[in-house]
């Protein structure tokens, strides 16, 4: 229940090409602190809970658990949720043994499109498509509970 990934920013749409999946998100937050994030998600037709502990100091490693909870019931709990529901499309990408998640973010955090890939161990190498460019893995502004309170469009410089 250890997540590890790494996080990029992503220099173009080229990615779309490759994906072989692609699902809408929407959602939102019942708790963003740090310490323990409680996130309700719609991804395609299937509703999520979600609770994510605080990351390690490389911002790779943190506890992640993940029940499938109806959709009716994610709806609900969305209109619990704190200010600022995040929504986006997940494309998925194969890269060699790895999956790239590509999320293409709308509303108030259009413009920023970000990957994540999730990897057994924090020194696992992995093949690193052209269209990834600078690692944000340890950056908090990247952190969609982030994002659902300060949207990408308010940032002065990215």
């Amino acid at each position: 229940m250890i997540e590890i990934e790494r996080k990029f920013l992503v220099t173009s749409d080229a990615f779309k090409a490759e994906a072989f999946a692609q699902n809408r998100i929407k959602q939102g937050y019942l708790s963003s602190v740090p310490e323990r994030t409680v996130r309700v998600r719609i991804k395609g037709s299937k509703g999520f809970l979600t609770i994510k502990g605080i990351s390690n100091e490389s911002g790779m490693s943190r506890f992640e658990w993940e029940k499938e909870i109806p959709a009716a019931d994610a709806e609900k709990l969305l209109l619990l949720c704190e200010t600022g529901v995040i929504d986006k499309t997940r494309f998925e990408v194969k890269s060699g043994s790895h999956i790239i998640e590509i999320d293409e973010f709308y509303g108030e955090n259009e413009g920023l499109i970000m990957a994540e890939i999730e990897l057994k161990s924090e020194t696992e190498s992995f093949k690193k498509p052209i269209w990834l460019d600078k690692e944000v893995t340890s950056d908090k502004r990247y952190y969609n509970a982030y994002l659902s309170k300060n949207p990408f469009k308010s940032w002065l410089h990215p």
